[in-house]
C-alpha cells in the first residue's frame, strides 16, 4: 500500500483555513447584498440600541491603579500555580540524588526572583490605591 503524499495528509487544515478566511468575507458581501437598504433613522445610530437619548456620562471611570494591581494580582497568581507541580514531584525527586540539589535549588531561585519582583511592586507602591 502506498503512502499519501504529503500534501494530501495536510488538505484537511488547508480546506478548514480556506473556510475560516472565506466565511467572513462571505456573511459580509451576503449582508451588503441582501441587507436593509434606504435611509437610516438617526436616533437608531445612536450607542443604544433602543434609541434612547443618552443621559449624563456612560460610567465612573476607574483609575489606573486598579488594573494595575488587578494585573499584578494575576501575575502573582499565575506565579503561585507553578508551584503545584513542583510540590508534586518534589518528594519522589529528592529520593535521586541527581535531582535533589537541581530542584531544590531551582525552586529556591524562582521563589527569589517572585519574591524581588514583590518588593519593587512594594517600594514603588503598586498596591497602594490612594496615591
Amino acid at each position: 500500500m502506498e503512502q499519501p503524499s504529503q500534501f494530501v495528509q495536510y488538505l484537511a487544515v488547508l480546506m478548514l483555513i480556506g473556510l475560516a478566511i472565506a466565511a467572513p468575507f462571505g456573511m459580509i458581501l451576503m449582508s451588503t447584498m441582501l441587507g436593509k437598504r434606504g435611509k437610516r433613522n438617526p436616533t437608531k445610530d445612536i450607542p443604544y440600541e433602543c434609541g434612547m437619548i443618552p443621559v449624563g456620562s456612560g460610567g465612573a471611570r476607574f483609575s489606573v491603579k486598579f488594573h494595575l494591581v488587578a494585573m499584578l494580582f494575576i501575575l502573582f497568581d499565575i506565579e503561585v500555580v507553578f508551584l503545584y507541580p513542583w510540590a508534586v514531584v518534589y518528594k519522589d525527586m529528592l529520593a535521586d540524588t541527581a535531582t535533589r540539589n537541581m530542584i531544590l535549588g531551582s525552586m529556591i531561585s524562582f521563589l527569589a526572583i517572585l519574591f524581588a519582583g514583590y518588593l519593587y511592586a512594594v517600594q514603588k507602591k503598586a498596591f497602594d490605591w490612594k496615591s
